[in-house]
């Protein structure tokens, strides 16, 4: 396991709002930080805690089109304004705040859907995306065996349009800035949403492996992540998807992702592991249906550290905001090869009305759903071995 880790993180990662109602609360950053923070974490000798930078136009436009970066720019700009001094604004300055709003749509946004334009909008997005090539530096360099940037994991945003509370898809710029190095590169998502922007952006290049182990399209957003969808051109059997079946818990879910991800990873043979490890797969999210507690989450975790491939960890989905600080905890642990006490430090506990690291008890799913998750994952599981297997030279049984 990895030996020395980073860890990228500042405050102001978490101080933006995108709606009073939004799921998604960066504050979440925060609670992880203190809590390792707590547990004292960065005072281990293995670990690094390095500030994120934000990532230059130049660096967006690896993925992202000039335009779309551009009307980001401007959406944030008119935002900005109109929060500062609706009644200041010169008749061309609104003029200008019409057409752009006009435009939202066009490029993923709205007021009242999944990506709200706020003030801080581009800043926030860059600060985030500039932790992940932080981290991604980092790994390439050598000077840690993993990073762990928790503001990033941002896997749904494509090449022209923001989708599912990401503007910038920090993920793929990561894997191209490893690209770029001439390194190959395996990307692993254990999100529950499918990792539609990242497997779009690699969708016909064979330097690049995705994995994406996620709620079946058929019940979640994005509504995409079949094993179908395996990759076009030279990059055929490079796209994989192991969708899973609502209410699906820690047995399947591991036993599962063993099957696939390790003999596939090991096959394709990589530089460098690129993982996102979303947290909203835990039994208590708000906006999803698996039953995956922290004893499930870490184990797969562990299973990534195991591969002992040089490793870029990002952070992604989790609304239920103290579930995602106790699981990313034990994710850094991971990386660290250091397990934390079960018994919560005080003043986290206090704050929020827990005391276990862990899980002691899992969720009841009644034994019909059970039945029928088992039947899903099994045909998952066999699906991917007929048809994407033998492209690495894998046996289909």
């Amino acid at each position: 396991m990895a030996q020395r880790a980073a860890f990228i993180y500042e405050d102001s990662l978490s101080r933006h709002e995108l709606r009073s109602d939004h799921p998604m609360r960066p504050v979440r950053l925060r609670y992880t930080y203190q809590l390792l923070q707590e547990y004292g974490a960065f005072d281990h000798p293995g670990a690094v805690l390095l500030d994120p930078r934000s990532a230059t136009e130049e660096e967006l436009a690896w993925l992202h089109t000039p335009e779309y970066v551009a009307a980001v720019k401007a959406l944030d700009s008119i935002s900005s304004l109109a929060d500062a001094t609706r009644a200041d604004a010169t008749r061309a300055d609104a003029t200008r705040a019409d057409a752009t709003r006009a435009d939202a749509a066009r490029f993923g946004f709205s007021a009242n859907g999944d990506n709200p334009v706020y003030p801080g909008m581009y800043d926030a997005a860059a600060l985030s995306t500039g932790g992940s090539l932080v981290a991604a530096e980092m790994v390439a360099s050598g000077e840690v065996d993993a990073a762990f940037n928790i503001s990033g994991g941002l896997h749904h945003a494509a090449a022209n349009h923001a989708s599912g509370f990401c503007v910038f898809n920090d993920p793929a710029l990561a894997i191209h800035y490893f690209l770029n190095r001439g390194l190959r590169v395996a990307y692993v998502d254990i999100d529950a949403h499918h990792g539609d922007g990242v497997q779009e952006a690699f969708y016909r290049d064979d330097r690049v492996l995705t994995i994406s182990v996620h709620e079946s399209g058929q019940y979640l957003f994005p509504g995409t992540g079949s094993v179908a969808e395996m990759g076009e051109g030279v990059g055929l059997g490079y796209s994989v998807n192991l969708p899973l079946y609502p209410y699906t818990g820690d047995d399947d879910y591991v036993e599962s992702f063993k099957q696939i991800v390790p003999p596939l990873i090991k096959a394709f043979a990589p530089d460098v592991l690129v993982t996102q490890l979303g947290i909203d797969s835990y039994h208590t999210d708000p906006l999803t249906h698996l039953q995956v507690t922290t004893e499930g989450y870490i184990e797969v975790v562990r299973e990534l550290a195991g591969l002992g491939l040089p490793w870029l960890a990002l952070g992604g989905g989790g609304y239920d905001v103290t579930a995602v600080a106790r699981a990313w905890t034990l994710a850094y642990g991971a990386m660290l090869g250091i397990e934390w006490p079960d018994q919560l430090p005080a003043a986290f506990a206090r704050e929020h009305g827990a005391g276990r690291l862990r899980d002691d008890t899992s969720p009841e799913v009644p034994g019909h759903i059970k039945i029928e998750a088992r039947r899903y994952v099994e045909e998952s599981v066999a699906a991917i071995r007929q048809q994407i297997f033998p492209a690495h030279g894998l046996t289909a049984k």
